[in-house]
């Protein structure tokens, strides 16, 4: 191959200059090392023949040690960089470039300057020596950045990896040599798009749009190239890239996208040359060009103005309108509206002077134009999307919302007196809720200009004729807007708060519109709380009490009362009305049903969560409360005590369990001094018997909660561990021995379980030191006699459960959230990954178990592994999964329901988090999913479905051949007789369907 002229006697003076540039850089003396000269070249002669990298490793060591120098090098590399042979002279640079980017740390700024002069010479030679050059640059450029300039090189015949060197050196310019760059105006701007044009890699695709939002950004020069610099990152819009399998790089179309968009929409200059193909995109067939284009539009308002929009708005109304109105994906219309929005907001920031047109009133009354009349339309075809438009433009500004809704709500109005149908009413009144929603952003404004203020009497009107119509789906929409009127303070409302309240109590009684009437009523009573304490309270109170007889229908009566209290209480002063109503009824019912009475205090749980944020009354209900239940539940086992025939429904677990939540909702959020007060009361109430701060404290005998009545200890449990940490607790010593010894003696599982948990619950909060210590080792010598054949084994079992690992069921309790005691709700302390350390410290060992465990046993470690991966957070379980995931395949085979239930919980998720993993055992899953939907056990059966759903998250191509196996699999299910597992069968073979459609 010839070279160009004048090129072959190039090299040779370029080399001798640098050796005498260089030279002078360097102390006298340094070429008088004894045989330096000779060392250098022994080892290219020894290295350069064989191999670079037998070469650099050869030579790096030597200049970083101060051994050679780069003078001596260049010295001895000086027949490679004279060769007239392009190939040879390639190789001599790659190699003092290879060098240079392991030393450039230790190069001075002249030697730099040199190398850099001589490096941009060569950036002229021929194309084979152009990579070694620019990996030069890159290692100079990273040891002086002061000392270099730029130079000018093609791209187009580089390789990627060069080309990105490229990209890496202009990115380092622009972050240490701003204004030298700047100061050479738009040159630089138009140098760099010569760079760019053509550029294909997606690696360097983002590196190019960072440095393109840089010269945006940091106000670089772009002279009359603005078109032209628009062109060469427009060309990639909309972005049509599909990541190779298994690519190392990791880059998602995602990425490329939001990089592109980032800057198109960097800059109003783009405006005039953007928006057109904003338009033409629009308009495309493709729906990922629509989603593209309508994205990239809305980004772009943030920064537009009425200067750049005013020339293309009816093209752009026009192309939102059709797709609003035509289109039937979701996604393409939501963004849609999106756009429009942002347009009208963009449009309502512009400062207006005298002379201007107001653009946001002429694009808002095309908008009346082309949808008002829609909403008067018989057949009512439209009036979705255009209530949808309407909504959009008038939501962006207070001024766009007046504007619209001065125009639309007296029609919406007059359409709701003309359509007597339940079913159109229902339509009408929701758009007029959707435009009621958008006001809630700015609040109520009174003014005269408020459309709403001057319509309040009709839209209160049309309201209350809602709620009073025999159609239940339009009570619920009217009990909405009357909910969003109410936030409003709307006069009307607020001076007939009882019509409000009346409306609203009668709905909660009757379903199927009493859930969002009771919502209704707790948005409401914190704004009329007179009102909902002296009008609805009683009403529902008085339901509570009345007489009738004791029927089903009657029963859900009250279970919607007892709902409605508990939903009402959101202001301190309603909740002193209707916490004595509550208890007052707990008392009355608690010698009936057990089921009644775990709803009563579900109830007064409710309460208590909704008084933890305001100290007045979270005060109220725990002085009122807690004594309450513990009076209650006193008096009823001491009376078991005296006559153990008359059994007490309040005493059975499972309402004493209902009980624990309250307590300890009411005392978790108290201040530090009056849970001090509080303990002083209730720790000595369990180990002396002190019943003095109890209402009604007439009790026939002495209250023995360690002796006697046992099962109370729950409600201990329920104060003490809820307790902040900073609370002292008297008698502590003695209440940790009490607990330690009933737990592992009492022969009541419910009664030890409780106990254990509450020793649990104080020795995470003990202080540490010797006293620790020794609760600790006192708890060892009971737990290990126990844990030996005898009747009290499950005791220390449960104990050691709840203070460190054990059994296979244990690793569950041990690794799931604790919702009564060991959770940071209740102020334990709840080291930070100590899921992780659990599984690093025990995972190994359940493995190795199971491998040298015998058939029968090989279960118990299934279960324990199952536990501990369904609760070990799911970015470590991938990281894990391909040692795993075999042994989790295996527990699918297990005949345990709990095995097979915990596996298929814990692999749901990682079909979606890691599909190129579980892609290799599709075969495994496919047969375990389907086989597990015929499973006894219906929860099984729901999951095993959800996970045969999920695997069509997987590759399409490693799918495809198990389609119709599964399609026909999962015709079975569909006639499943639980009507869960029908609509989990439906949803998964639906998608199983459409696998590989276009556009899926």
């Amino acid at each position: 191959m010839s070279l160009p002229a004048g090129l072959e006697a190039a090299p040779p003076a370029e080399c001798t200059w640098l050796l005498r540039c260089l030279a002078r850089c360097w102390h006298p003396g340094s070429l008088s090392c004894c045989g330096a000269g000779k060392g250098v070249w022994q080892c290219l002669t020894d290295g350069l023949g064989v191999s670079l990298v037998h070469s650099l490793y050869l030579l790096s060591p030597g200049v970083k040690d101060g051994s050679w120098t780069v003078l001596q090098l260049v010295e001895a590399l000086g027949s490679c960089l004279e060769n007239t042979d392009p190939r040879t002279r390639g190789r001599g640079i790659q190699l003092l470039s290879q060098v240079l980017l392991q030393c450039y740390s230790l190069l001075q700024e002249k030697e730099v300057l040199h190398l850099v002069l001589f490096y941009e010479n060569r950036l002229q030679d021929h194309h084979l020596v152009i990579p070694s050059v620019l990996q030069g640059l890159r290692a100079l450029v990273s040891s002086c950045p002061a000392a270099c300039s730029a130079g000018v090189c093609s791209t187009t015949s580089l390789l990627q990896l060069d080309r990105h060197t490229v990209y890496s050196i202009i990115t380092n310019f622009m972050g240490t040599r701003e204004e030298e760059l700047k100061g050479l105006g738009a040159d630089f701007t138009f140098g760099f798009i010569q760079v760019m044009d053509g550029e294909k890699d997606p690696r360097n695709l983002l590196v190019a749009f960072q440095i393109v939002r840089d010269l945006i950004a940091k106000s670089y020069a772009l002279g009359p190239f603005v078109e032209e610099l628009f062109e060469v990152t427009s060309c990639y819009f909309p972005i049509d890239f599909t990541p190779p399998p298994n690519d190392p790089h990791g880059i998602q179309r995602e990425d490329l996208i939001l990089s592109l968009r980032a800057v198109l929409a960097s800059t109003p200059q783009f405006a005039e040359f953007l928006l057109p193909l904003l338009i033409e995109k629009m308009d495309s067939d493709l729906q990922s060009a629509k989603l593209d284009s309508l994205q990239t539009l809305t980004a772009c308002c943030a920064i537009y103005g009425q200067k750049e929009l005013q020339e293309f708005l009816p093209s752009l109304w026009s192309s939102l309108r059709r797709e609003v109105f035509q289109t039937a994906s979701e996604k393409v219309e939501a963004e849609c509206l999106a756009a429009l929005h942002a347009l009208s907001a963009c449009l309502s920031r512009s400062v207006l002077s005298s002379d201007t047109e107001d653009l946001l009133d002429s694009f808002l009354s095309s908008i009346l134009q082309d949808c008002r009349h829609h909403l008067c339309e018989p057949d009512m075809k439209l009036v979705w999307p255009s209530a949808k438009l309407l909504q959009a433009a008038a939501g962006a500004s207070l001024r766009s919302y007046h504007r619209v809704t001065c125009s639309v709500l007296p029609l919406l109005l007059e359409q709701y007196t003309k359509h007597p149908q339940s079913s159109q009413r229902r339509t009408i009144l929701e758009m007029l809720l959707g435009f009621l929603e958008l006001q809630q952003k700015w609040g109520y404004v009174e003014e005269d200009g408020s459309t709403l203020l001057s319509l309040q009497a009709q839209v209160c009107s049309v309201v209350f004729s809602a709620l009073t119509d025999p159609s239940v789906q339009l009570q619920l929409v009217g009990i909405r807007a009357l909910t969003v009127l109410g936030s409003l303070s709307v006069q009307l409302v607020y001076k007939q708060p009882r019509v409000c309240s009346a409306h609203i109590t009668l709905p909660t009684l009757f379903p199927p519109g009493s859930e969002a009437a009771m919502e209704a009523a707790g948005s409401l009573a914190p704004i009329y709380p007179k009102v909902f304490s002296g009008r609805m309270v009683p009403r529902l109170e008085e339901e509570l009490q009345s007489g009738r007889e004791s029927s089903r229908d009657h029963c859900s009566l009250q279970q919607r009362c007892l709902q409605a209290l508990a939903a009402v209480s959101t202001h301190t002063s309603i909740v002193r009305e209707t916490v004595p109503v509550l208890l007052q009824h707990l008392r009355k019912v608690q010698k009936g049903n057990a089921a009644y009475m775990v709803s009563v205090c579900q109830s007064l749980h409710r309460v208590a969560l909704q008084c933890q944020q305001d100290a007045e009354g979270c005060w109220y209900y725990h002085e009122t409360v807690v004594p309450c239940l513990l009076a209650m539940a006193v008096q009823a086992a001491m009376q078991e005590s005296a006559h153990p025939l008359l059994g007490k429904a309040l005493l059975e677990e499972e309402v004493l369990a209902a009980m624990v939540p309250i307590i300890s909702a009411a005392t978790t959020h108290l201040s530090p001094e009056l849970a001090a007060q509080s303990v002083s009361h209730v720790v000595p109430l369990f180990l002396d018997g002190e019943v003095s701060f109890l209402p009604q404290n007439s009790f026939p005998c002495t209250f023995q909660p360690f002796e006697a009545q046992r099962r109370l200890v729950a409600l201990l449990m329920a104060f003490v561990c809820s307790l902040p940490r900073d609370v002292a607790i008297p008698q502590q010593e003695r209440l940790l021995r009490e607990l330690l010894v009933l737990s592992c003696s009492c022969n009541c599982p419910f009664t030890a379980t409780t106990a254990a948990k509450c020793f649990a619950g104080l020795v995470n909060k003990h202080p540490a030191g010797q006293q620790l210590d020794e609760i600790l080792q006192l708890a060892v010598n009971r737990i290990e006699p126990g844990l030996a054949e005898g009747p009290r084994q499950m005791q220390a079992l449960t104990l050691l459960l709840w203070l460190g690992p054990a059994a296979a069921d244990g690793f569950s309790l041990l690794m799931a959230e604790s919702p009564d005691v060991l959770h940071k709700g209740c102020h334990a302390d709840v080291r930070i990954m100590f899921r992780q350390r659990f599984f690093t410290d025990n995972v190994p060992k359940l493995v190795q178990g199971f491998h040298g465990a015998g058939p029968d046993v090989k279960a118990n470690y299934l279960k324990g592994l199952s536990h501990v991966l369904n609760h070990l957070p799911k970015p470590v379980l991938v990281t894990e999964l391909p040692t795993l995931l075999s042994l989790l395949l295996e527990a699918l085979s297990c005949s345990d329901r709990v095995v097979q239930l915990s596996t298929l919980s814990c692999l749901q998720p990682l079909l979606l988090e890691a599909p190129q993993i579980m892609s290799l055992h599709v075969d495994t899953l496919v047969t375990k999913f389907l086989g597990l939907t015929s499973s006894p056990a219906m929860a099984v059966r729901i999951a095993a479905l959800r996970c045969a759903h999920a695997l069509t998250s997987l590759p399409t191509t490693v799918l495809l051949p198990y389609k119709a196996r599964v399609i026909r699999a999962l015709a079975k299910p569909l006639d499943d007789k639980k009507r869960l597992v029908r609509k989990e069968a439906v949803a998964a073979r639906g998608e199983w369907f459409l696998l590989g459609s276009p556009g899926r």
